[in-house]
């Protein structure tokens, strides 16, 4: 198991992770978590070696007949070595959060209207209750948002000005030539 010095050093480097039985728990699922996109890996790579070496590309670096079939073998027992790793790190997570009796209620999904605080830089709380939990993201997104809206309208207004420009440029100019007509 690969995983294992990693965690001796990580625990080593953070005393936090060895303060209590679920700060471990914790740092195992986020040792599940990194072990998972390994897998992820482990199977495109081994997707990719098993398509016929004529579709290889020049970038692709994979190797060529009995070496492919070795490092496809290779791949694949790691591939089940981190699976097998994983389940038995998900199984003990479920055993410990079983054993500590914890409620069922918090472990459930939030409600679905249900907006997490934004973990960014926020601005001073305004009197407005929905802006209380935005980021400066949040914030950014919505002064842009003010400033397109607020550029289309002068636009339109822009547009709308010489329109009424020209009708009345066209209208005076019947005007005139109706005044220079001789009257019978």
């Amino acid at each position: 198991m690969a995983s294992e010095p990693s965690e001796a050093e990580a625990l080593e480097k953070d005393p936090i992770w060895v303060s209590s039985r679920t700060a471990r728990q914790i740092f195992a699922l986020g040792q599940v978590e990194k072990d998972i996109s390994r897998l992820l890996a482990l199977a495109a790579s081994s997707i990719s070696l098993l398509t016929l070496p004529q579709t290889d590309g020049p970038e692709d670096n994979l190797p060529k007949d009995d070496e492919r079939s070795e490092l496809f073998v290779l791949e694949v027992n790691e591939y089940f070595e981190r699976l097998n790793t994983i389940q038995s790190a998900i199984r003990s997570s479920l055993a410990q959060i079983t054993h500590s009796r914890i409620a069922p209620s918090a472990i459930n999904a939030p409600a679905p209207n249900f907006t997490p605080p934004s973990l960014g830089v926020g601005l001073p709380a305004s009197s407005s209750a929905e802006k209380q939990n935005r980021g400066l993201q949040e914030e950014r997104v919505e002064r842009d948002a003010w400033k397109g809206i607020l550029d289309a309208l002068q636009r339109l207004k822009l547009e709308q000005e010489q329109e009424s420009e020209q009708g009345n440029a066209e209208e005076g100019g019947d005007v005139e030539m109706e005044a220079t007509q001789p009257a019978l």
